[in-house]
C-alpha cells in the first residue's frame, strides 16, 4: 500500500514537472507571437494615419473598407470560408477535450487583427491575441506528449502571455485567464499560469518595459472617492450600451446576405466617423494619447466637451460596424479608450463647475478601468491591467478597484450576460 501510495505521488510530481516545461515553452513562443504582433501593429497603424491626414484625409472614409474587403478575401480563398468567432471559440473548445483551436487561427487571427487596425477599423488587436495565443497552448496540448492531460492549463499558459505582453501586466493577464478563459481553479492551472506569469514578466522587463502611456500617476486623494463611485456607476452603464450595441450589430449584419453590402455598409459608415473624429481612427490609443496631453493645457468650454462626448457614444458604435462588417478584434481596447475619455469629461466637468480639483489622468484610468471591467464582468483583471498602462499605476489600485467593482455589479445586475457569453440568452 506504502509502495502504491509512493509511486502514485512519484508519477504526479513527474505530470507536474512536464507541465511546467510544456507551459514554458507554450508562454515564449506567445510571448514572441504577442510581441511582434503589438509593435507592428502599432508602427503601421501610426505611420498609416499620419500619412494619410497629412497627404488627404478624406482617404480616412474608404480605408477601413479596404482593409475589410481584404480580410473578406483571405477568409474566402485562403482561410477557406472558416469563421473567427473571438474568445467565444475558446470557450467551445474547452467544453470538450475533442474539440481544437485549429493551427490556421494563429495566421488568421494576426492577418486580420492587423489588417483590421491598421486600415482604421475602430477596435484593437488584444482579441485577436488572446484567441491566437489560445491556439498555441492548444496546438501544445496535441502535439505534446507530455501534456495531454493539461488542455486548458496550456491554453491559459498562451492566453496569459498574450495579455501580459499587450500591457505589461503579469498579474492583470494571470487574472484575466481565470477570470475570462477558464473561470475555475485548480491546482494544476495555477501552476501552469504562474510559469507563463514568471517568462512572460521577465521578458518585458528586459524587452518591452514601455508603459502604453507616458503620462505618470503621482498622487490621489481620499475626497475623490465618491466622485469615483459616481463615474464607476456611469461606466457601467456606458459598458451596457457598448455590449447591447456589439450584439444588435452583429445580428444586424449576419442577416445581410450580399457580401459587399454587408462589407462596405458597416466600414464605410465608420470611415465616414473617423473623417470627422480621427482619434476613432483604429486602437485610438494615440487619440486618447492627445487628449489626455492636451486636457494640461485647454480651456474647458462647450467646444472641448463636444467632440470628447462624441468620441464616447460614436466609439462603441464605430467598433460594433467594425465587428459586424467582419474585421477581427474585440471590446477591450475600444472599452479602455472609451472608459478614459469618459472619465476625461467627468473630471473636467466637475472642476469645471463644481470646483472639484479631480485630477484629470487618474480620472481617465478610473474611467478605463469602470469601462473595461463592466464590459468583460472581469473588476481584477481591469484594476491591474488599467495600472500598468502608464507609469506608477500601482498607486491608484484602491480607487481603480472601486470604480471596476462598482461598474462591474451595477452591468451585471441589469444585464447579466457580457459580449463573450450573449448567446447563452438563448438558452434562458
Amino acid at each position: 500500500m506504502q509502495k502504491d501510495s509512493t509511486h502514485r505521488k512519484k508519477i504526479i510530481r513527474y505530470s507536474y514537472i512536464k507541465l511546467i516545461i510544456s507551459s514554458i515553452l507554450v508562454s515564449i513562443v506567445c510571448c514572441l507571437l504577442a510581441y511582434s504582433f503589438k509593435h507592428l501593429t502599432g508602427y503601421v497603424q501610426d505611420h498609416l494615419f499620419e500619412r494619410l491626414i497629412t497627404f488627404d484625409n478624406r482617404l480616412l472614409i474608404i480605408f477601413p473598407s479596404i482593409g475589410i474587403t481584404i480580410i473578406y478575401f483571405l477568409r474566402k480563398y485562403i482561410f477557406q470560408n472558416r469563421k473567427n468567432k473571438g474568445i467565444k471559440e475558446i470557450y467551445t473548445t474547452l467544453e470538450t477535450r475533442k474539440d481544437h483551436l485549429p493551427f490556421f487561427k494563429v495566421p488568421s487571427h494576426y492577418i486580420n487583427g492587423f489588417l483590421t487596425v491598421i486600415f482604421g477599423g475602430s477596435t484593437g488587436v488584444e482579441v485577436s491575441t488572446v484567441v491566437a495565443t489560445a491556439t498555441v497552448g492548444n496546438q501544445a496540448y496535441k502535439h505534446l506528449h507530455s501534456a495531454w492531460a493539461y488542455k486548458t492549463e496550456l491554453i491559459c499558459a498562451g492566453v496569459i502571455a498574450g495579455v501580459t505582453l499587450l500591457f505589461g501586466s503579469a498579474l492583470g493577464g494571470f487574472l484575466f485567464a481565470f477570470e475570462v478563459i477558464a473561470r475555475k481553479y485548480s491546482k494544476s492551472l495555477v501552476i501552469s499560469g504562474i510559469c507563463s506569469m514568471l517568462i512572460a514578466q521577465l521578458f518585458v522587463h528586459y524587452i518591452d518595459s514601455s508603459s502604453l502611456l507616458p503620462f505618470e500617476v503621482k498622487e490621489w486623494h481620499w475626497e475623490a472617492l465618491p466622485f469615483v463611485a459616481v463615474l464607476g456607476l456611469i461606466g457601467g452603464f456606458l459598458a451596457l450600451y457598448f455590449t447591447k450595441i456589439v450584439i444588435y450589430a452583429k445580428t444586424f449584419f449576419g442577416t445581410i446576405k450580399n457580401n459587399f453590402i454587408r462589407v462596405n455598409l458597416g466600414a464605410i459608415t465608420v470611415g465616414g466617423f473617423i473623417f470627422f473624429l480621427p482619434a476613432l481612427y483604429g486602437d485610438s490609443y494615440h487619440g486618447l494619447g492627445k487628449i489626455l496631453e492636451s486636457s494640461l493645457h485647454d480651456s474647458v468650454n462647450m467646444a472641448y466637451f463636444l467632440p470628447l462626448l462624441l468620441f464616447i457614444f460614436i466609439k462603441p458604435l464605430a467598433a460594433s460596424l467594425t465587428l459586424g462588417a467582419g474585421g477581427d478584434g474585440g471590446v477591450f481596447a475600444p472599452s479602455i479608450v472609451t472608459g478614459a475619455f469618459l472619465g476625461v469629461v467627468f473630471a473636467q466637468f466637475c472642476n469645471h463647475y463644481f470646483g472639484a480639483h479631480l485630477i484629470i489622468i487618474n480620472f481617465a484610468l478610473f474611467g478605463a478601468a469602470a469601462m473595461l471591467s463592466a464590459a468583460i464582468h472581469a473588476p481584477f483583471t481591469a484594476i491591474f491591467i488599467i495600472a500598468s498602462i502608464v507609469p506608477s499605476g500601482h498607486l491608484l489600485l484602491f480607487p481603480l478597484l472601486i470604480a471596476s467593482v462598482i461598474s462591474k455589479m451595477l452591468a451585471k445586475k441589469i444585464y447579466p450576460y457580457n459580449v463573450y457569453t450573449y448567446k447563452e440568452i438563448a438558452h434562458h
